[in-house]
């Protein structure tokens, strides 16, 4: 998969969930850039919907602990935002290089 290819799919990953407004055409930098705007509105006014939504994606807490600490070498959202962007690529690596049989004996539970 060409990388420009795995960021579309990850800013459709995020657009959603973060309510980012779909540009036809992303950079990872540009994704970043975005999205660590969305999250540094969501940290001032809605902080427990942003760690909500970044439990459902799959952001492990002991990234998000590093990142938040005030000595962090780059602010919280932005440290956020690519915590979040590096775990959309990989769910889509993921599901790009796993193959999954089709179950056997499963002909009777067709609906």
């Amino acid at each position: 998969m060409e990388q420009n290819e795995i960021i579309r799919e990850t800013a459709n990953l995020i657009e959603g969930p973060f309510e980012l407004t779909a540009q036809t055409a992303y950079s990872e930098d540009d994704l970043v850039a975005a999205l660590a705007n969305r999250i540094a509105e969501m940290l001032e006014k809605q902080p427990e919907q942003l760690m909500s939504l970044l439990y459902r994606l799959d952001v492990l807490e002991r990234k998000i602990i590093p990142v938040m600490r005030p000595d962090a070498p780059e602010p919280a959202n932005i440290g956020l935002a690519r915590l979040v962007v590096e775990r959309q690529k990989q769910r889509i690596e993921t599901k790009k290089n796993t193959k999954i049989d089709p179950l056997e004996g499963m002909d009777e539970w067709k609906w």
